[in-house]
C-alpha cells in the first residue's frame, strides 16, 4: 500500500472538519506542557472545539480550493501547527486559545479563517475580545429589560402614592 493511500483517510478527515466550520485557528503549540495542552484541550472540547496537531502536508492538502488555503497561500503552514475548529461559535476557539496565551506564553497565533475572512495574528487577537453569543444575548436582554423594570418601579410608586392620598 503506498503512504499516499494512507495519508488520504486524514486528509479526508481534516476537510470533512473543516467543512462548514465557522471558523480555524492555526497555532503553534511549542512550549506548552503537559498540564497546559490538557486544560487547553478540555476547555476546547467544552465549547465544542475540534483540537487537533495535523502534519502541514496533509493540513495543506485538505484545505486545497477552500477558504483556508489562504493558510498555505500566507505561509503560515510552516513549523509545528495545531488548529482549532469551531462549527458554531465563530470566536469561541480563539477567545479559549487567547485565554491560554496570557499563561503559556510559548502558544502562538499564526492567523485564522472566520467565516471566510482570514485573520492574522493581531487580527486574531482583536476578535479575542469579542464576547461570546451568549454574553452578547444577556446584555442585549439587560437592556431591553431595565426600562421596563424602571417603569414598572415608577408605576408601583405613584401606586402606593395613590392608596395613601385616598386613605387620608
Amino acid at each position: 500500500m503506498a503512504k499516499v493511500e494512507l495519508k488520504q483517510p486524514i486528509v479526508d478527515e481534516i476537510r470533512e472538519k473543516a467543512e462548514g466550520a465557522a471558523s480555524v485557528v492555526l497555532v503553534d503549540y511549542r512550549g506548552l506542557n503537559v498540564a497546559q495542552d490538557t486544560e487547553l484541550r478540555k476547555a476546547l472540547r467544552e465549547a465544542g472545539c475540534e483540537y487537533k496537531v495535523y502534519k502541514n502536508t496533509l493540513m495543506r492538502r485538505a484545505f486545497e480550493g477552500t477558504d483556508f488555503a489562504q493558510f498555505d497561500e500566507k505561509g503560515l503552514l510552516d513549523g509545528p501547527s495545531a488548529i482549532a475548529i469551531s462549527k458554531d461559535d465563530a470566536t469561541a476557539p480563539i477567545r479559549i486559545l487567547s485565554k491560554t496565551a496570557k499563561t503559556a506564553d510559548s502558544l502562538e497565533f499564526k492567523g485564522a479563517v472566520v467565516e471566510g475572512e482570514y485573520y492574522d495574528s493581531e487580527g486574531v487577537k482583536a476578535l479575542a475580545s469579542i464576547p461570546s453569543r451568549e454574553e452578547l444575548i444577556s446584555k442585549l436582554l439587560g437592556s431591553l429589560q431595565s426600562p421596563i423594570t424602571n417603569l414598572a418601579r415608577v408605576l408601583n410608586q405613584i401606586a402606593e402614592k395613590g392608596d395613601g392620598a385616598a386613605e387620608a
